[in-house]
């Protein structure tokens, strides 16, 4: 596999003690991995990988995607929806301005 040209990390709401606590994992963010997947193979963008992550502290904001290497940090995708906008972006090499978290 070659190296990808984005990574898409999920939080998970992991914490040091190996159990999911924060609100990402309670609004069910492990569940929107697939789906990533899923579209990322239909739109093509095999140069893309999805991964789980331990939490990223931004429980107010959950559930949470960072996009690297771009640095985009996305808050409450809690949908397919906005899924598809934040990946419609990422295609033409922009942020989801709508969903950033700032």
């Amino acid at each position: 596999m070659d190296k990808p040209k984005h990574h898409i990390l999920v939080c998970a709401s992991f914490r040091a003690q190996g159990t999911p606590q924060g609100i990402c994992h309670k609004k069910e963010s492990l569940s929107l991995i697939p789906y990533i997947e899923s579209e990322l193979s239909d739109r093509g963008m095999t140069d893309v990988t999805v991964s789980a992550t331990g939490c990223l502290n931004l429980c107010e904001k959950g559930p949470v995607l960072v996009v690297y290497p771009e640095n985009f940090w996305y808050g409450e995708v809690d949908g397919e929806e906005k899924i598809d906008e934040i990946l419609d972006a990422l295609e033409e090499g922009e942020a989801c301005e709508a969903h950033l978290i700032s």
